[in-house]
C-alpha cells in the first residue's frame, strides 16, 4: 500500500495557518477524492481540505482546536498501490504544539500562587490589527496567561513581517515570571478633620462593572466563531473611523423596466439569472473611478490611494451573519462579467465554500438592506476602507415628473441609497457627491442596452 500525505492547502498569500474545527473523517473511513476530510477556520473565513486521492485515513496528527501552518501534514491516506509517503513523514513531536495545558506547565518556572492573585482574576483578550498580525496560537497564549494587548504589542516579533511567533511570546512569559512581584498594598490614610478620622470614599469616577442577571428561564446562546469576529470587527470600525451619512433618492424605473425586459433572454443564454445587483455595483465602480479619493484606506496619518477597484459584496449565510466576498477589478468587467462574479461568490458564501483570497483585498463595500426589506440604513465602515454603500428596498411610489409640457404624476420605481464614510479624511462634499455620482449613473440607464 502507499501512503499520500494530506497537508495544509495554501490560502492566500496573507494567510500562514488555520484552525482545526472539526474532523469529517475518522481514522479508518474510506475516503474518495475531492471528498472533505476536516473544516478548518483561518481570521478571515471557514472552509473544508478534500482530499487528493482515494483511499483510507490511516492517522491524523492534528486535534480540534489544533493550530496548522501551511504546508503541515495533517494527515496521512493509505491508498491502492505500491510506494512510500510522498514526502517525509513528520513525528508528532515534531508539529506544532498548542494544548493549552502544555503551555505552562512544561515551559514556565513554578511561581508562587501568591504573586499572580491580582493577574488571575483579569479577563484579557487581545486582537489583531492593521499593524500586526496574532495568530489563534499566539492569542491563546496570551489570555491564558494574562498578557495585555500593550503587552503583547511591545513584544519584539522575530516572524515574517515582525510577526509575533509561538517562541517569543513563550520568552516573555519567562522574562515576565522571573521579574514578577507582588504589587505594593495600597494603604488608604485617614483624613483628619475637627480632631475625627475619615477615611475617603472610592472616586465616583470609577467604572463599576454591573453585572448581567439572567432568571432560570432565560435562554444562555452561545455566540458562533462568525458572531463574534463580526461583532468584533463592527466594534473596532466603529472605534476606529469617525462614522458620517449621507442620503440619496435614486429613480430606477428604466433599471427596473430594462431589467424585465432581457432578464429571460439573458438567463437562456448565459445560465445566470441578471439580479439588479451587478447593476448596481457596475454603477459604484463607474463611481469610484470619477472620486478616487473613496477607494482609499488609511494608515496612522497618512492616505493610502488604492490603484484597483475591488468591491465588497456583503452576502447573508445561512446562520444569519454576514461575510464580505471581493470582486477584484470591478471597474473592468462588463455587465455579463460582473453578473457571473457576483453569482459566483453569492452562491459559494451561501454554502460555505469561499476561499480566504475571496474576502481579502476589498477597497469599497456594497451592502443590500433591501433584501430584508429595508429602506434605508447606516452601515459599518469594513474596515480598513473608508466607505460603504447600503441599497434600500426598491419601491412603487408616486412621484412628480418633470417634462416639457409640465409636471405631472406618475408611478416611479425608487430607492434610498445610504452612504456612510469615514469623516477623518473624506469630508461631507466629497462622499455627497460620489453618492450623487452613483445615483446619476442609475438614472441615465439606457433602456435599449443590449447585453
Amino acid at each position: 500500500m502507499a501512503k499520500f500525505e494530506l497537508k495544509l492547502p495554501k490560502m492566500g498569500e496573507s494567510v500562514a495557518e488555520a484552525t482545526i474545527t472539526s474532523w469529517l473523517k475518522n481514522v479508518g473511513d474510506v475516503i474518495e477524492a475531492d471528498e472533505a476530510v476536516l473544516e478548518i477556520a483561518t481570521d478571515k473565513v471557514d472552509s473544508e481540505v478534500p482530499s487528493e486521492v482515494d483511499g483510507v485515513l490511516v492517522e491524523k496528527f492534528f486535534e480540534v482546536d489544533d493550530v496548522v501552518q501551511v504546508g503541515q501534514t495533517i494527515a496521512v491516506i493509505e491508498v491502492q498501490g505500491e510506494g512510500s509517503v510522498q514526502s517525509t513523514s513528520i513525528e508528532k513531536h515534531d508539529v506544532l504544539e498548542v494544548q493549552d495545558k502544555t503551555i505552562t506547565s512544561e515551559i514556565l518556572p513554578e511561581v508562587n500562587e501568591s504573586k499572580i492573585i491580582v493577574e488571575s482574576t483579569l479577563d484579557v483578550s487581545v486582537v489583531s490589527n492593521e499593524e500586526r498580525f496574532y495568530s489563534p496560537l499566539v492569542r491563546n497564549i496570551a489570555k491564558k496567561e494574562k498578557v495585555t494587548q500593550d503587552e503583547l504589542d511591545a513584544i519584539t516579533g522575530s516572524g515574517s513581517e515582525g510577526r509575533v511567533t509561538k517562541n517569543d511570546i513563550l520568552a516573555y512569559l519567562k522574562n515576565r515570571v522571573h521579574q514578577s512581584s507582588v504589587p505594593p498594598v495600597q494603604i488608604i490614610k485617614p483624613i483628619q478633620s475637627n480632631g475625627i478620622s475619615k477615611v475617603p470614599t472610592q472616586s465616583p469616577e470609577v467604572n463599576q462593572v454591573q453585572p448581567i442577571i439572567s432568571s432560570g428561564e432565560d435562554e444562555i446562546i452561545e455566540m458562533s466563531r462568525m458572531g463574534k469576529l463580526v461583532a468584533k470587527h463592527m466594534v473596532e470600525s466603529v472605534q476606529t473611523s469617525a462614522h458620517v451619512q449621507s442620503f440619496i433618492e435614486a429613480d430606477v424605473t428604466k433599471i427596473w423596466n430594462w431589467r424585465n425586459k432581457v432578464k429571460k433572454d439573458f438567463k437562456n443564454r448565459e445560465g445566470e439569472n441578471l439580479t439588479f445587483t451587478p447593476i448596481f455595483m457596475e454603477a459604484v465602480a463607474k463611481a469610484l473611478r470619477d472620486y478616487p479619493m473613496m477607494n482609499i484606506s488609511v494608515k496612522e496619518d497618512t492616505i493610502i490611494k488604492k490603484k484597483n477597484i475591488n468591491l465588497g459584496m456583503a452576502a447573508a449565510l445561512g446562520d444569519g451573519n454576514l461575510i464580505v466576498p471581493v470582486i477584484k477589478n470591478a471597474d473592468q468587467l462588463n455587465l455579463i462579467g460582473m453578473t457571473k462574479q457576483v453569482n459566483d461568490l453569492a452562491n459559494r458564501a451561501r454554502n460555505n465554500q469561499l476561499k480566504p483570497d475571496d474576502i481579502q483585498g476589498g477597497t469599497y463595500t456594497v451592502t443590500n438592506v433591501g433584501t430584508f426589506g429595508s429602506i434605508m440604513g447606516t452601515p459599518i465602515i469594513n474596515q480598513p476602507q473608508v466607505g460603504i454603500l447600503a441599497l434600500g428596498a426598491i419601491r412603487k411610489v408616486p412621484a412628480v415628473i418633470e417634462t416639457s409640457e409640465g409636471d405631472f404624476i406618475g408611478i416611479r420605481y425608487k430607492m434610498f441609497m445610504s452612504h456612510s464614510y469615514d469623516h477623518r479624511v473624506v469630508n461631507g462634499a466629497l462622499g455627497g457627491q460620489f453618492v450623487k455620482a452613483v445615483k446619476d449613473y442609475l438614472e441615465s440607464w439606457n433602456s435599449d442596452r443590449e447585453i
